[in-house]
Protein backbone atom coordinates (compact mmCIF):
# COMPACT_ATOMS: atom_id res chain seq x y z
CA UNK A 1 0.00 0.00 0.00
CA UNK A 2 1.42 3.40 -0.95
CA UNK A 3 1.50 6.27 1.50
CA UNK A 4 -1.24 7.96 -0.58
CA UNK A 5 -3.50 4.91 -0.31
CA UNK A 6 -2.85 4.62 3.41
CA UNK A 7 -3.57 8.32 3.91
CA UNK A 8 -6.86 7.94 2.02
CA UNK A 9 -7.89 5.03 4.23
CA UNK A 10 -7.07 7.03 7.37
CA UNK A 11 -9.04 9.99 5.95
CA UNK A 12 -12.10 7.84 5.31
CA UNK A 13 -11.88 6.32 8.78
CA UNK A 14 -11.67 9.78 10.34
CA UNK A 15 -14.73 10.96 8.40
CA UNK A 16 -16.68 7.82 9.25
CA UNK A 17 -15.85 8.24 12.94
CA UNK A 18 -17.64 11.60 12.97
CA UNK A 19 -20.23 11.00 10.27
CA UNK A 20 -23.19 11.30 12.61
CA UNK A 21 -21.83 14.58 14.04
CA UNK A 22 -21.25 16.01 10.57
CA UNK A 23 -24.78 15.16 9.50
CA UNK A 24 -26.20 16.52 12.75
CA UNK A 25 -24.38 19.82 12.24
CA UNK A 26 -25.71 20.08 8.67
CA UNK A 27 -29.24 19.46 9.87
CA UNK A 28 -28.82 21.98 12.67
CA UNK A 29 -27.89 24.60 10.06
CA UNK A 30 -30.88 23.47 7.95
CA UNK A 31 -33.21 24.21 10.85
CA UNK A 32 -31.71 27.65 11.56
CA UNK A 33 -31.28 29.16 8.10
CA UNK A 34 -29.95 32.67 7.55
CA UNK A 35 -29.55 34.62 4.29
CA UNK A 36 -26.34 36.20 3.04
CA UNK A 37 -24.27 38.52 5.25
CA UNK A 38 -26.64 37.69 8.12
CA UNK A 39 -25.32 34.17 8.88
CA UNK A 40 -24.15 34.92 12.42
CA UNK A 41 -25.62 31.84 14.14
CA UNK A 42 -24.48 29.57 11.32
CA UNK A 43 -20.97 30.99 11.44
CA UNK A 44 -20.89 30.49 15.21
CA UNK A 45 -21.59 26.78 14.73
CA UNK A 46 -18.70 26.42 12.29
CA UNK A 47 -16.41 28.44 14.54
CA UNK A 48 -17.33 26.26 17.53
CA UNK A 49 -16.55 23.08 15.58
CA UNK A 50 -13.13 24.40 14.57
CA UNK A 51 -12.31 25.61 18.08
CA UNK A 52 -13.15 22.19 19.49
CA UNK A 53 -10.74 20.71 16.96
CA UNK A 54 -7.98 22.83 18.51
CA UNK A 55 -7.82 25.33 15.67
CA UNK A 56 -7.80 29.14 15.74
CA UNK A 57 -10.04 30.23 12.87
CA UNK A 58 -10.28 33.82 11.73
CA UNK A 59 -13.85 35.04 12.00
CA UNK A 60 -15.89 37.96 10.64
CA UNK A 61 -14.15 37.80 7.26
CA UNK A 62 -16.51 39.68 4.91
CA UNK A 63 -18.88 40.12 7.88
CA UNK A 64 -19.62 36.46 8.69
CA UNK A 65 -16.97 34.37 6.92
CA UNK A 66 -14.56 32.00 8.66
CA UNK A 67 -11.09 30.92 7.48
CA UNK A 68 -8.62 28.43 8.92
CA UNK A 69 -5.43 27.09 7.35
CA UNK A 70 -3.83 23.72 7.99
CA UNK A 71 -0.20 23.59 6.91
CA UNK A 72 1.55 20.27 6.43
CA UNK A 73 4.92 21.81 7.26
CA UNK A 74 6.28 20.92 3.82
CA UNK A 75 6.31 23.29 0.85
CA UNK A 76 3.70 22.79 -1.81
CA UNK A 77 0.52 24.17 -3.35
CA UNK A 78 -2.34 25.63 -1.31
CA UNK A 79 -5.84 24.21 -1.76
CA UNK A 80 -9.06 25.86 -0.57
CA UNK A 81 -12.05 23.73 0.42
CA UNK A 82 -15.16 25.90 0.54
CA UNK A 83 -18.55 25.73 2.22
CA UNK A 84 -21.31 28.31 1.82
CA UNK A 85 -23.01 29.71 4.89
CA UNK A 86 -26.12 31.31 3.47
CA UNK A 87 -29.65 30.29 2.60
CA UNK A 88 -32.36 31.54 0.29
CA UNK A 89 -35.62 33.15 1.36
CA UNK A 90 -38.37 30.67 0.52
CA UNK A 91 -41.45 31.08 2.74
CA UNK A 92 -43.42 27.87 2.79
CA UNK A 93 -40.40 25.57 2.79
CA UNK A 94 -40.69 22.86 5.43
CA UNK A 95 -37.60 24.16 7.23
CA UNK A 96 -38.12 27.89 6.66
CA UNK A 97 -37.54 30.31 9.49
CA UNK A 98 -41.09 31.34 10.46
CA UNK A 99 -40.09 34.99 10.90
CA UNK A 100 -37.76 35.60 7.95
CA UNK A 101 -38.70 32.85 5.48
CA UNK A 102 -35.01 31.91 5.23
CA UNK A 103 -34.61 28.30 4.06
CA UNK A 104 -31.86 26.06 2.73
CA UNK A 105 -33.69 25.30 -0.50
CA UNK A 106 -30.35 24.84 -2.26
CA UNK A 107 -28.41 22.60 0.12
CA UNK A 108 -25.67 24.84 1.47
CA UNK A 109 -26.15 23.31 4.91
CA UNK A 110 -24.82 20.02 3.52
CA UNK A 111 -21.83 21.82 1.99
CA UNK A 112 -20.77 22.93 5.43
CA UNK A 113 -20.91 19.36 6.69
CA UNK A 114 -18.85 18.05 3.78
CA UNK A 115 -16.30 20.84 4.22
CA UNK A 116 -15.90 19.98 7.89
CA UNK A 117 -15.61 16.32 6.90
CA UNK A 118 -12.55 17.17 4.80
CA UNK A 119 -11.21 19.21 7.71
CA UNK A 120 -11.66 16.20 10.00
CA UNK A 121 -9.67 14.07 7.54
CA UNK A 122 -6.80 16.52 7.10
CA UNK A 123 -6.44 16.92 10.87
CA UNK A 124 -5.54 13.22 11.13
CA UNK A 125 -1.77 12.99 11.67
CA UNK A 126 -1.45 10.00 9.35
CA UNK A 127 -3.10 11.97 6.56
CA UNK A 128 -1.26 15.23 7.04
CA UNK A 129 2.16 13.54 7.26
CA UNK A 130 1.70 12.18 3.72
CA UNK A 131 1.05 15.59 2.17
CA UNK A 132 2.95 18.65 1.02
CA UNK A 133 1.50 22.15 0.96
CA UNK A 134 -1.54 23.40 2.82
CA UNK A 135 -5.33 23.20 2.91
CA UNK A 136 -7.41 26.26 3.80
CA UNK A 137 -11.03 25.86 4.83
CA UNK A 138 -13.34 28.74 3.99
CA UNK A 139 -16.90 29.13 5.25
CA UNK A 140 -18.04 31.89 2.90
CA UNK A 141 -21.14 34.10 3.15
CA UNK A 142 -23.64 35.25 0.57
CA UNK A 143 -23.50 32.95 -2.43
CA UNK A 144 -27.18 33.47 -3.18
CA UNK A 145 -27.61 36.82 -4.93
CA UNK A 146 -30.68 38.05 -3.04
CA UNK A 147 -31.85 40.99 -0.89
CA UNK A 148 -30.23 43.49 -3.21
CA UNK A 149 -31.48 46.52 -1.26
CA UNK A 150 -29.97 45.16 1.96
CA UNK A 151 -26.63 44.47 0.29
CA UNK A 152 -26.69 47.91 -1.29
CA UNK A 153 -27.05 49.36 2.21
CA UNK A 154 -24.03 47.33 3.34
CA UNK A 155 -22.10 48.69 0.38
CA UNK A 156 -23.18 52.28 1.10
CA UNK A 157 -21.95 51.88 4.69
CA UNK A 158 -18.57 50.56 3.56
CA UNK A 159 -19.06 47.06 4.94
CA UNK A 160 -18.79 45.34 1.55
CA UNK A 161 -18.06 46.36 -2.02
CA UNK A 162 -19.49 43.36 -3.88
CA UNK A 163 -22.67 41.44 -3.21
CA UNK A 164 -21.15 37.92 -3.41
CA UNK A 165 -19.17 36.42 -0.56
CA UNK A 166 -16.43 34.86 -2.69
CA UNK A 167 -16.09 38.15 -4.54
CA UNK A 168 -15.45 39.84 -1.21
CA UNK A 169 -12.98 37.11 -0.23
CA UNK A 170 -11.09 37.76 -3.48
CA UNK A 171 -11.14 41.52 -2.91
CA UNK A 172 -9.92 41.12 0.66
CA UNK A 173 -7.00 38.94 -0.42
CA UNK A 174 -8.22 35.65 1.05
CA UNK A 175 -7.45 33.84 -2.23
CA UNK A 176 -4.12 35.58 -2.83
CA UNK A 177 -2.10 32.62 -1.57
CA UNK A 178 -4.48 29.90 -2.75
CA UNK A 179 -3.57 27.85 -5.83
CA UNK A 180 -6.78 25.87 -6.44
CA UNK A 181 -10.24 25.51 -4.95
CA UNK A 182 -13.15 23.09 -4.65
CA UNK A 183 -16.61 22.78 -3.15
CA UNK A 184 -19.47 20.31 -3.52
CA UNK A 185 -23.10 21.29 -4.00
CA UNK A 186 -26.29 19.23 -3.81
CA UNK A 187 -28.85 18.86 -6.58
CA UNK A 188 -32.08 17.02 -7.41
CA UNK A 189 -31.90 15.56 -10.90
CA UNK A 190 -33.22 12.08 -10.18
CA UNK A 191 -30.05 10.07 -10.83
CA UNK A 192 -28.21 9.48 -7.53
CA UNK A 193 -24.48 10.05 -7.87
CA UNK A 194 -22.21 12.99 -8.56
CA UNK A 195 -22.12 15.40 -11.50
CA UNK A 196 -18.90 17.11 -12.52
CA UNK A 197 -20.03 20.52 -13.72
CA UNK A 198 -18.55 21.99 -16.86
CA UNK A 199 -19.61 25.62 -16.51
CA UNK A 200 -22.10 28.05 -14.99
CA UNK A 201 -23.66 31.18 -16.41
CA UNK A 202 -22.48 34.54 -15.16
CA UNK A 203 -24.90 37.34 -14.35
CA UNK A 204 -25.51 40.93 -13.35
CA UNK A 205 -28.21 42.14 -11.00
CA UNK A 206 -30.47 45.03 -11.83
CA UNK A 207 -32.88 47.10 -9.75
CA UNK A 208 -35.32 49.51 -11.37
CA UNK A 209 -37.49 52.05 -9.59
CA UNK A 210 -40.31 53.46 -11.71
CA UNK A 211 -41.49 56.88 -10.53
CA UNK A 212 -44.81 58.44 -11.37
CA UNK A 213 -47.27 60.83 -9.76
CA UNK A 214 -49.82 59.79 -7.13
CA UNK A 215 -53.46 60.79 -7.58
CA UNK A 216 -56.88 59.56 -6.55
CA UNK A 217 -57.35 56.35 -8.53
CA UNK A 218 -61.11 56.79 -8.78
CA UNK A 219 -61.75 60.53 -8.79
CA UNK A 220 -58.75 61.89 -10.69
CA UNK A 221 -56.53 59.21 -12.29
CA UNK A 222 -55.88 61.66 -15.14
CA UNK A 223 -53.82 63.74 -12.73
CA UNK A 224 -51.50 60.87 -11.95
CA UNK A 225 -48.67 59.07 -13.72
CA UNK A 226 -49.01 55.32 -13.16
CA UNK A 227 -45.67 53.74 -12.31
CA UNK A 228 -47.21 50.26 -12.31
CA UNK A 229 -48.29 50.73 -15.92
CA UNK A 230 -44.72 51.74 -16.71
CA UNK A 231 -43.45 48.53 -15.11
CA UNK A 232 -45.97 46.39 -17.00
CA UNK A 233 -44.96 47.93 -20.32
CA UNK A 234 -41.31 47.38 -19.40
CA UNK A 235 -41.98 43.70 -18.67
CA UNK A 236 -43.60 43.28 -22.07
CA UNK A 237 -40.65 45.02 -23.69
CA UNK A 238 -38.23 42.66 -21.89
CA UNK A 239 -40.21 39.68 -23.21
CA UNK A 240 -39.96 41.11 -26.72
CA UNK A 241 -36.16 40.93 -26.46
CA UNK A 242 -36.03 37.19 -25.85
CA UNK A 243 -35.95 36.16 -29.51
CA UNK A 244 -32.86 38.36 -29.96
CA UNK A 245 -30.79 36.23 -27.56
CA UNK A 246 -28.62 33.52 -29.12
CA UNK A 247 -29.23 29.98 -27.88
CA UNK A 248 -25.49 29.42 -27.54
CA UNK A 249 -25.27 32.24 -24.99
CA UNK A 250 -27.78 30.63 -22.55
CA UNK A 251 -29.30 34.05 -21.76
CA UNK A 252 -31.84 34.13 -18.93
CA UNK A 253 -33.76 37.25 -17.79
CA UNK A 254 -36.31 36.82 -15.00
CA UNK A 255 -37.66 40.04 -13.42
CA UNK A 256 -39.91 40.31 -10.39
CA UNK A 257 -41.85 43.29 -9.02
CA UNK A 258 -40.77 43.84 -5.41
CA UNK A 259 -43.05 46.84 -4.71
CA UNK A 260 -46.17 47.43 -6.74
CA UNK A 261 -47.81 50.47 -5.19
CA UNK A 262 -48.91 51.79 -1.82
CA UNK A 263 -52.71 51.88 -1.85
CA UNK A 264 -55.38 50.57 -4.16
CA UNK A 265 -57.09 53.96 -4.08
CA UNK A 266 -53.98 55.82 -5.20
CA UNK A 267 -52.34 55.81 -8.62
CA UNK A 268 -49.03 53.97 -7.99
CA UNK A 269 -46.24 56.52 -7.87
CA UNK A 270 -43.40 54.12 -7.03
CA UNK A 271 -42.88 50.60 -8.32
CA UNK A 272 -39.69 48.58 -7.87
CA UNK A 273 -38.40 45.69 -9.91
CA UNK A 274 -35.41 43.33 -9.54
CA UNK A 275 -33.97 41.11 -12.25
CA UNK A 276 -30.88 39.19 -13.24
CA UNK A 277 -29.39 38.98 -16.69
CA UNK A 278 -27.56 35.67 -16.94
CA UNK A 279 -25.43 34.39 -19.81
CA UNK A 280 -22.53 32.11 -20.60
CA UNK A 281 -20.08 34.90 -21.44
CA UNK A 282 -19.40 38.51 -20.55
CA UNK A 283 -20.28 39.92 -23.99
CA UNK A 284 -23.74 38.33 -23.85
CA UNK A 285 -24.29 39.60 -20.31
CA UNK A 286 -23.43 43.16 -21.38
CA UNK A 287 -25.61 42.90 -24.49
CA UNK A 288 -28.54 41.57 -22.47
CA UNK A 289 -28.09 44.25 -19.83
CA UNK A 290 -28.29 47.01 -22.45
CA UNK A 291 -31.44 45.53 -23.99
CA UNK A 292 -33.12 45.27 -20.60
CA UNK A 293 -32.19 48.88 -19.84
CA UNK A 294 -33.86 49.94 -23.09
CA UNK A 295 -37.00 48.03 -22.16
CA UNK A 296 -37.14 49.55 -18.66
CA UNK A 297 -36.63 53.03 -20.06
CA UNK A 298 -39.30 52.48 -22.70
CA UNK A 299 -41.87 51.59 -20.05
CA UNK A 300 -41.20 54.74 -18.09
CA UNK A 301 -41.19 56.97 -21.16
CA UNK A 302 -44.46 55.51 -22.44
CA UNK A 303 -46.44 56.85 -19.48
CA UNK A 304 -44.45 60.03 -18.93
CA UNK A 305 -42.68 58.83 -15.81
CA UNK A 306 -39.06 58.21 -14.96
CA UNK A 307 -36.98 55.20 -14.03
CA UNK A 308 -33.81 54.86 -11.95
CA UNK A 309 -31.79 51.78 -12.95
CA UNK A 310 -28.98 50.39 -10.81
CA UNK A 311 -26.87 47.59 -12.29
CA UNK A 312 -24.72 45.66 -9.86
CA UNK A 313 -21.92 43.28 -10.79
CA UNK A 314 -23.13 39.74 -10.30
CA UNK A 315 -21.11 36.58 -10.90
CA UNK A 316 -18.65 35.80 -13.65
CA UNK A 317 -19.19 32.94 -16.10
CA UNK A 318 -17.27 29.93 -14.82
CA UNK A 319 -14.58 27.87 -16.49
CA UNK A 320 -14.09 24.87 -14.23
CA UNK A 321 -10.74 23.19 -14.72
CA UNK A 322 -10.81 19.90 -16.68
CA UNK A 323 -7.47 18.62 -15.35
CA UNK A 324 -8.52 19.13 -11.73
CA UNK A 325 -11.89 17.60 -12.62
CA UNK A 326 -10.11 14.47 -13.86
CA UNK A 327 -8.31 14.13 -10.52
CA UNK A 328 -11.64 14.47 -8.74
CA UNK A 329 -13.29 11.93 -11.05
CA UNK A 330 -10.75 9.19 -10.38
CA UNK A 331 -11.25 9.66 -6.65
CA UNK A 332 -15.04 9.97 -6.78
CA UNK A 333 -15.64 6.84 -8.86
CA UNK A 334 -14.66 4.31 -6.15
CA UNK A 335 -16.93 6.16 -3.70
CA UNK A 336 -20.04 6.74 -5.81
CA UNK A 337 -19.55 4.01 -8.40
CA UNK A 338 -18.08 4.56 -11.85
CA UNK A 339 -21.48 4.64 -13.55
CA UNK A 340 -22.72 7.23 -11.04
CA UNK A 341 -20.12 9.88 -11.85
CA UNK A 342 -21.25 11.88 -14.84
CA UNK A 343 -20.46 15.19 -16.52
CA UNK A 344 -22.72 18.13 -17.34
CA UNK A 345 -22.14 20.90 -19.84
CA UNK A 346 -23.26 24.51 -19.47
CA UNK A 347 -25.57 25.14 -16.52
CA UNK A 348 -27.81 28.20 -16.76
CA UNK A 349 -27.62 28.84 -13.01
CA UNK A 350 -24.92 31.08 -11.54
CA UNK A 351 -22.42 30.86 -8.70
CA UNK A 352 -19.62 33.05 -7.41
CA UNK A 353 -17.47 29.92 -7.58
CA UNK A 354 -17.27 30.97 -11.21
CA UNK A 355 -15.40 34.09 -10.14
CA UNK A 356 -12.81 31.95 -8.37
CA UNK A 357 -12.50 29.71 -11.43
CA UNK A 358 -11.22 32.60 -13.55
CA UNK A 359 -8.25 33.03 -11.24
CA UNK A 360 -7.26 29.46 -10.35
CA UNK A 361 -8.15 25.82 -11.07
CA UNK A 362 -11.58 25.25 -9.52
CA UNK A 363 -14.17 22.49 -9.46
CA UNK A 364 -17.81 22.58 -8.38
CA UNK A 365 -19.27 19.05 -8.46
CA UNK A 366 -22.93 18.37 -7.64
CA UNK A 367 -24.14 15.44 -5.55
CA UNK A 368 -27.54 14.26 -6.77
CA UNK A 369 -29.11 13.39 -3.42
CA UNK A 370 -32.17 15.63 -3.07
CA UNK A 371 -35.75 15.86 -4.26
CA UNK A 372 -37.92 18.77 -5.35
CA UNK A 373 -37.10 21.89 -7.32
CA UNK A 374 -33.92 23.76 -6.53
CA UNK A 375 -34.77 27.06 -4.82
CA UNK A 376 -38.33 25.79 -4.38
CA UNK A 377 -40.44 25.08 -1.30
CA UNK A 378 -40.09 21.33 -1.87
CA UNK A 379 -36.30 21.07 -2.19
CA UNK A 380 -35.03 18.63 0.43
CA UNK A 381 -31.80 16.70 0.82
CA UNK A 382 -32.84 13.07 1.24
CA UNK A 383 -29.54 11.20 1.43
CA UNK A 384 -27.25 12.84 3.98
CA UNK A 385 -24.70 10.06 3.74
CA UNK A 386 -24.23 11.02 0.12
CA UNK A 387 -24.57 14.79 0.60
CA UNK A 388 -22.17 15.04 3.54
CA UNK A 389 -20.13 11.88 4.11
CA UNK A 390 -19.48 10.69 0.56
CA UNK A 391 -19.05 14.27 -0.66
CA UNK A 392 -16.44 14.81 2.05
CA UNK A 393 -14.64 11.58 1.19
CA UNK A 394 -14.48 12.47 -2.52
CA UNK A 395 -13.00 15.88 -1.78
CA UNK A 396 -10.63 14.52 0.88
CA UNK A 397 -9.37 11.81 -1.47
CA UNK A 398 -8.88 14.47 -4.17
CA UNK A 399 -6.89 16.68 -1.80
CA UNK A 400 -4.72 13.72 -0.82
CA UNK A 401 -4.19 12.75 -4.45
CA UNK A 402 -3.16 16.32 -5.25
CA UNK A 403 -0.77 16.85 -2.33
CA UNK A 404 0.73 13.38 -1.84
CA UNK A 405 4.03 12.36 -3.45
CA UNK A 406 5.44 15.89 -3.15
CA UNK A 407 2.24 17.31 -4.62
CA UNK A 408 2.97 15.80 -8.03
CA UNK A 409 -0.68 15.84 -9.19
CA UNK A 410 -1.27 19.39 -7.99
CA UNK A 411 1.81 20.61 -9.82
CA UNK A 412 0.51 18.99 -13.02
CA UNK A 413 -2.82 20.78 -12.62
CA UNK A 414 -1.07 24.11 -12.13
CA UNK A 415 1.24 23.61 -15.11
CA UNK A 416 -1.78 23.13 -17.38
CA UNK A 417 -3.80 26.07 -16.08
CA UNK A 418 -3.89 29.55 -17.59
CA UNK A 419 -5.93 32.10 -15.63
CA UNK A 420 -8.61 33.98 -17.50
CA UNK A 421 -7.56 37.22 -15.82
CA UNK A 422 -5.50 38.63 -13.00
CA UNK A 423 -7.08 39.58 -9.70
CA UNK A 424 -6.63 43.25 -10.59
CA UNK A 425 -8.34 42.86 -13.97
CA UNK A 426 -11.11 40.80 -12.37
CA UNK A 427 -11.87 43.49 -9.80
CA UNK A 428 -11.75 46.17 -12.49
CA UNK A 429 -14.21 44.17 -14.63
CA UNK A 430 -16.66 43.91 -11.73
CA UNK A 431 -16.45 47.65 -11.09
CA UNK A 432 -17.00 48.41 -14.77
CA UNK A 433 -20.25 46.46 -14.68
CA UNK A 434 -21.76 48.69 -12.00
CA UNK A 435 -23.87 51.67 -13.08
CA UNK A 436 -26.59 53.96 -11.75
CA UNK A 437 -28.71 55.96 -14.20
CA UNK A 438 -31.97 57.85 -14.02
CA UNK A 439 -33.99 58.44 -17.18
CA UNK A 440 -36.61 61.18 -17.33
CA UNK A 441 -37.22 61.25 -21.07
Amino acid sequence: MTSKEAATQHAFAAIDSRANELIALSQSVLNDAEPGYREHRTAAKIDKWMLRAGLSPRTEVAITGIVVKIDTGRPGPAIAVIGELDSLIVPGHANANPETGAAHACGHHAQLGSMLGVLTAILDDSVRSALSGSVTFMAVPAEEYIELDFRESLRANGKIEFFGGKQEFIRLGEFDEIDMAMLTHTTAEGQPGVIISGAHNGMVGKTAEFRGVAAHAGAAPHLGVNALNAANIALSAVHAQRETFRDADYVRVHPIITHGGDSVSSVPSRVSMDTYIRAANIDAIIDGSRKVDRALRAGAMAVGGEVAITTTPGYMPSRYDPVLADVYRRNAEPIFGKDNVRTSGQRASSSDAGDVSLLMPTIHPWVDCATGNGHGIDYLVQDYDMAVVKAAKAMAATVIDLLANDAESAQRVLRNFRPEMTKERYLAQLRELRSEKTYTE
